[in-house]
């Protein structure tokens, strides 16, 4: 059985290999910081094994998490300059392959949906060939290695080195932001925890008229948008808004089909992600990587449309939902 642990190695590994390079990376007078950063991560992923299956302690991660916390808010990270293609080269490339360029990134999810969907019933001696559960994350990380060596082939690169290069480039342009949608996911996760949709339940029962349906549609859009504005990641806020507002009042007391409420109070948290700097994947990635004048560019363009879509999705959860 091909198991989701071997994946996270595989990144881990992936990420203290570029560590490395940023350590011989002279041109980066920030180099230790930055290789450190990115180390602690990549050891991190290959540790977290051994917490999950309770053989370690899980404080030295807490520990290697405060680190790259205060390695990157205190700017000891930076930028070196790998050794990659050169933009002639590129731009050959690029006139040489046309849209063939496209084919190993589209890969990676075609790949992602044979797993999920069609290995998913595939077994071997009674054992499933994915592990069960985490077929969707085997598919990605099966996926990446396919357009990976697809990418090499179609640009005849014989050497590993050169896309780990490219890889690390990527990482240090885009730097500790690469990081922020995993870290807000466990905010989430520590919040539902803590019991904070409950107590946001209280409140809003105690503000709501009863018997207001719509009222409480705008509020469970609105806190959806608001809560994944805060938190950058609306899988982190639908926990909260859905055990104080979706499923409690809309679906149990207003009798709402729950997979439409909850769909589209999704979409609504989806319109936050679209005004906001925590959602860094979405926001400050392209925009550091596109090396836009405005890093901010990408957010004002999107909020127009972020307010219409959270307008639309109130309004079609109030006829079709509920």
């Amino acid at each position: 059985m091909i198991k989701a642990e071997w994946f996270y190695w595989l990144v881990g590994g992936v990420l203290l290999a570029m560590s490395a390079q940023m350590l011989a990376d002279r041109t980066n007078p920030r180099r230790l910081g930055t290789a450190a950063f990115w180390g602690l991560l990549g050891a991190g992923f290959c540790y977290g094994t051994w917490v999950a299956d309770g053989s370690a302690p899980p404080e030295p991660l807490g520990a290697a998490v405060l680190v790259m916390a205060c390695l990157a808010g205190f700017g000891l990270t930076g930028r070196g300059t790998p050794r990659t293609a050169g933009p002639e080269r590129r731009a050959a490339g690029a006139r040489r392959h046309g849209n063939a360029l496209f084919v190993p990134a589209l890969a990676i999810p075609a790949v992602a949906l044979v797993c999920a969907v069609g290995l998913k019933r595939l077994s071997v001696g009674g054992q499933p060939v994915l592990q069960k559960g985490s077929e969707t994350v085997l598919g990605l990380g099966v996926g990446a290695v396919v357009a990976l060596v697809l990418g090499m082939v179609m640009l005849r690169e014989r050497r590993l080195s050169v896309p780990l290069h490219a890889g690390r480039s990527m990482l240090e342009s885009a730097g500790w932001a690469m990081l922020l949608p995993q870290m807000l996911a466990t905010l989430g996760a520590i919040f539902a925890d803590a019991g904070v949709g409950k107590q946001v339940g209280r409140l809003t029962a105690a503000v709501l008229p009863e018997g207001s349906v719509f009222l409480a549609v705008v509020v469970y859009c609105c806190g959806m948008f608001l809560f994944t504005a805060v938190m950058g990641n609306g899988f982190a806020a639908f926990p909260v808004m859905t055990a104080a507002v979706g499923w409690p009042v809309l679906v149990e007391q207003a009798h709402g089909n729950a997979a439409a409420v909850l769909a589209v109070g999704m979409l609504a948290g989806f319109c936050g992600a679209l005004v906001t700097p925590m959602a860094a994947n979405y926001n400050l990635i392209p925009a550091a990587l596109l090396e836009l004048t405005d890093p901010y560019g990408p957010i004002k363009a999107q909020l127009p449309t972020a307010f219409v879509l959270l307008g639309c999705n109130i309004g079609i959860m109030s006829v079709f939902a509920v």
